[in-house]
């Protein structure tokens, strides 16, 4: 597995694992040809040096997973910088292999990498086996999350 920034040309492969999930089929817009506003949002995230769009691939150089992660600075935890991760996808085929757990062990040595004081993620509840993979990774529900959409 290699792990690198994604690039332009990537974002087709990284929407369409993002629309494969149960979720992402009831609110992404996955097309061929893909929308542009997919491609000015990777733009955003690629001039911004808090993130980083990250794509996995195989020995093939083929992108089976990704994720993203979030660099917050701010003033708690005196002046601390935490690491928000989102939107890990594995690729349907390669999915039961260990490639999730492969890609959060390199997200959280990344984070520690960058300074961060602690990596956090928030989860779908109707999504129970991704709660007990993350349990099982070490992450802890210590707070109740709430949003707000519009």
């Amino acid at each position: 597995m290699k792990f690198r920034k994604a690039k332009k040309e990537d974002v087709f492969f990284i929407v369409k694992m993002i629309a494969q999930d149960m979720l992402g089929k009831k609110r992404e817009d996955f097309n061929d040809p893909l929308p542009e506003k997919y491609y000015l949002a990777f733009e955003q995230i690629n001039n911004d040096p808090n993130q980083e769009l990250t794509v996995v691939e195989n020995e093939d150089g083929e992108i089976v997973g990704t994720l993203q992660l979030s660099f917050i600075q701010y003033l708690t935890y005196q002046g601390g910088i935490r690491a928000q991760i989102e939107a890990v996808r594995v690729r349907e085929d390669q999915r039961g292999k260990g490639m999730g757990e492969k890609m959060f062990l390199w997200a959280i040595n990344r984070a520690k990498e960058r300074g961060a004081h602690l990596i956090q993620l928030t989860t779908d509840k109707k999504r129970p086996d991704a709660l007990r993979f993350y349990e099982k990774l070490g992450f802890k529900a210590s707070h109740e999350g709430m949003k707000l959409h519009f």
